[in-house]
């Protein structure tokens, strides 16, 4: 399967909104759900973190991966966002064929 959901997290709607929207216009990724109000704990310098947060699922195909990744980590407002690929495993033709022609 070549087609992939990045996810990332931010701090507030707005940045998401702004970082999908220069994704979508570059043609990097051809659809973008935002999920707010997760609540994310981690360790970050040694200390324990509690944030709401923005879930973001950018969904692009392997071929563009790197250029998605490349273009995130420099959009995104985090130190280091996290920046994870998941694999589609399967899928309706239908969605799948929506994502491949909606990157270039």
């Amino acid at each position: 399967m070549d087609v992939l959901v990045v996810m990332t997290t931010f701090g507030d709607e707005e940045a998401a909104k702004q970082v999908a929207r220069a994704l979508l216009a570059e043609e990097l990724v051809a659809c973008v759900n935002l999920q707010p109000g997760a609540t994310s704990l981690y360790r970050w310098k040694g200390e324990l973190c509690e944030e709401t947060e923005v879930i973001a699922f950018l969904k692009t195909t392997v071929a563009n991966y790197e250029r998605v990744e490349a273009r995130l980590a420099e959009l995104h407002p985090y130190e280091e966002p996290e920046i994870v690929a998941l694999p589609v495993a399967a899928g309706s033709e239908g969605y799948l064929g929506f994502v491949r022609d909606g990157v270039r």
